[in-house]
Formats: C-alpha cells, structure tokens, sequence
C-alpha cells in the first residue's frame, strides 16, 4: 500500500483543539488517542487572575484553530526555508507547511539514547499541546525521524533578545520593563497551570516578534530531554543561581534569579559578570550602543565559582531608575528566602510602569531587525 499523504493527512485533524468557556478546562484529556484538552480559561496566578485581552483571545483562537486543521504532522509534509540558528543541542530551521502555507520555526535535536528514553521524551513532550498562552512560543507537534527529534513551534520573526545583543544593541530600560511583565506572566501561566518551572532562563530563550510579543521558549518538560542533552547546558549554567549550582533542588526562585541576571545582561549590552567597575558603568550607560566583552574574560569554572561565592552583581545608584534598580536587587538575591514571588515581581513598580506607559516594543524590534510592523511572517499565529 501506498504511503499517505499530506492530502490523506489532511483529513485527520486533530480532534478536542477547542477552548473551553470561562467555567475552567474542558474533562476528558486523551492523550493516546490524540485528543489534546487546551485550558482556555483565565491565567490564574496565586489568587489572582491575569486576564487576555481581545487581540490575545482572538489570536490564539487563531492558532489553535490552525493547529487542528494541520493534524499530525511529518518531515514531508515540511519544506525547508532556511537556517534560523542553534538552540539548546540542535539546530533551528525556518520551514513552510505545504497543507497550510504555515511558516514555523522547526528546531531538530539529535539523540543517541536507547529506544525506551526516546519513547519516553516523546510522551513528555506531549504535554506540549496544552501549553498554550500568548506568553509562550505556540507548539504545532513533534515527530523522530532518522534519529532526530523534530519539535515545530510558532515562527517568531523577532528572534531571540541575545541576538540584539549580537547586534552591539543595550535594550532600553522601558522596553526591558515590558519585556519583564510578559516573562513573569509566561512563567506564572507555566507554574500555575501546569506545574512547570522552566529552568532554562536567559535572552536566547525569550523570544519576541514584529508585533511585539514577548514569548518563552525551550522550558524544562521533559526530564529526560534534558538529562541526554546534558553536555548542550554548558552555556546555560552561567544563568543559574547560586543554590542550583551548590546541587540544591530546583524551585521557582531559581528562574527569578536567572530572569534578574538576564535583564541586567540586556541593559548593560554584556553578561554582568565579573561586573563592571564604577565607571565603567556610567560610560556603558552613556551611549545605547552595547558595549565590549571585558578584558579578564573568566574560565567557565571561575565563573560558576564566583557566582556561587561573591556577591551577587547589581548596577550603582543613579545608573538607571530606582524601580529598575530594586527589581533587580530583589530577584539577584543569594537568599532564596529573600527573592520575591512571581506574582510579587509582576505587582513591582518597575513591570507596572511598564504595563501604565505600554512602550512600543513592535516600532522598536522592527527598527533593530529591519522587520515590517504591518506585515508579520509569522501570522496568523497567536
């Protein structure tokens, strides 16, 4: 017999792709027979709420409604576009969709575990199609093919925020404070609803698009993902805090640790450690440009050393705005007791600043990555 294709394929969509009312989550999540229950009730966050807005609602009805009428989905139902990079253990292609005309971002990681751990990653990360938010990159599905996992996700055009600062660019403190309220309500909407901490905090894991939606990528699903790719993480451990690199368990206050050194790395232009010295810093802030790496580059074991044992890195008084400067110092807190919640941080002067004046970080991205604001590639996606 023939093998299928996309047309055949396109006649089996996935079913249970809808969104539930306000109620709460649609009962009956099947997994096994590929019925995927998407939550579309509000964030909930330590007794609160963190509402969607109509465009948001509008547009993840859009990528839902997408995403089952492309059903499963295989490599040859995918023609390649071109390299978009390296992620964490595997390389990142710009792909279309021939059924849908979908461009997305297919990242391909190659694996040599033994058959019964490659089942076992591909069961984790099912979970996947419930993560559905418009603080986290949209998952279309995964396949294994000639001994590679194959994960598609929603095409951000934007890119990731450590490629502006391939581009010699610092991101400005108001844009920084948008950027922050919508990673804290990605991590809060990934802890509260599904009990996922995302253990992969820094700028190459937060991506951003030309309508400037700021979204999380490549968390922490599946164990045993990250257990094979172990020797991938090295770049990673310079974004840990200092009680993950002493081997204690992993909690949330571990992501704000490694949010905080991310945002201090995006406005200083540099990875903040060793920091700079005083002066240093008001000539870093003096222009908008980013500035060089410094001269007494650390080995990556004098690195995780100072970390664990030196005083966490914070900016001098009058570099940048008091709100921005506590916000820091409170997530850059050794004492994990000290470090505040998630929803703490998003009721923080700093984020709501930002949510109060609503920068244009859409102008801004498409400016610094010459992207059309009116015209998004990766539409229609949430």
């Amino acid at each position: 017999m023939a093998a299928p294709t996309p047309a055949d394929r396109k006649k089996k969509p996935k079913p249970g792709l809808t969104l539930p009312n306000s109620s709460g989550p649609v009962e009956g999540d099947d997994m096994s027979d590929g019925i995927v229950t998407v939550q579309r009730a509000p964030i909930h966050a330590e007794g609160a709420e963190l509402e969607l807005d109509a465009q948001q609602r509008k547009r993840l009805h859009s990528f839902l409604d997408l995403k089952q009428r492309m059903g499963d989905i295989h490599a040859e139902d995918l023609e390649r576009l071109g390299e978009l990079g390296t992620g964490s253990g595997g390389v990142v292609m710009r792909v279309r969709h021939r059924l849908t005309n979908q461009i997305m971002a297919r990242k391909i990681i190659h694996l040599e575990v033994k058959p019964a751990i490659r089942n076992q990653i591909v069961t984790e990360l099912k979970i996947l199609h419930d993560c559905n938010s418009p603080f986290i990159v949209g998952f279309y599905g995964h396949f294994y093919d000639n001994g590679e996992i194959s994960i598609l996700m929603e095409y951000m055009d934007g890119g990731s925020l450590d490629q502006v600062l391939r581009r010699g660019i610092r991101v400005p403190e108001d844009l920084l404070g948008k950027i922050t309220a919508d990673v804290l309500k990605g991590l809060i909407y990934l802890k509260d609803q599904h009990n996922i901490l995302h253990r992969d905090i820094k700028p190459s894991n937060i991506l951003i698009n030309s309508r400037g939606e700021v979204k999380l990528c490549d968390f922490g699903v599946s164990g045993q993902l990250i257990d094979s790719m172990a020797n991938s993480f090295v770049g990673s451990r310079s974004y840990m805090s200092p009680e993950r690199l002493k081997g204690s368990a992993y909690t949330v206050a571990s992501d704000i640790w490694s949010l905080g050194l991310s945002l201090m790395e995006l406005a200083l232009g540099r990875y903040p450690i060793p920091p700079p010295n005083p002066e240093e810093f008001h000539e870093i802030f003096a222009t908008d440009q980013a500035t060089a790496e410094p001269s007494n580059i650390m080995s990556i074991f004098e690195l995780l050393d100072y970390i664990v044992n030196s005083p966490a890195p914070t900016i001098p008084e009058g570099i940048v705005s008091p709100e921005f400067k506590d916000f820091l110092d409170k997530c850059l807190q050794s004492d994990t007791a000290k470090r505040p919640s998630l929803m703490t941080l998003l009721e923080h002067p700093f984020v709501r600043r930002a949510e109060r004046d609503n920068p244009d970080l859409a102008q801004w991205i498409c400016r610094v990555k010459n992207l059309n604001p009116l015209t998004p590639t990766n539409a229609p996606a949430f």
